[in-house]
């Protein structure tokens, strides 16, 4: 068995790589918003922080009732609890990962976790 997966991911609205890489320790999603559209809930988490990089575009969430645009470079964290939902400029699509790890499930960072 080979030590790593790897897929291409095509144009689509969501993409969840959870089950294209086998992943264990952390669900990655990667997402498409055209012009004017949004996710269609709002939702918060149990245990779960998210992590989201902004790859493309425009946008903004709303958090806990607070508004936070986006644009290509941002990065977000946003706390389990958090009540939120993302919504894409009524002129521009957006581009996003979501990264999503248990809260203050991280041991060890990547210098101390390393072996060479």
């Amino acid at each position: 068995m080979s030590n790593f997966n790897k897929v291409s991911i095509a144009e689509d609205a969501r993409t969840e790589l959870h089950d294209k890489l086998s992943l264990t320790g952390a669900e990655i999603s990667i997402n498409h918003l055209p012009a004017g559209a949004s996710v269609p809930f709002v939702h918060a988490h149990k245990q779960n922080e998210e992590i989201y990089a902004i790859l493309e575009g425009k946008g903004k969430a709303e958090i806990d009732g607070e508004t936070v645009t986006l644009a290509a470079g941002d990065w977000l964290r946003i706390s389990p609890a958090a009540k939120r939902r993302f919504f894409a400029a009524e002129d521009t699509a957006i581009r996003f990962v979501c990264i999503q790890v248990k809260e203050h499930s991280l041991e060890s960072y990547t210098k101390d976790d390393a072996i060479v």
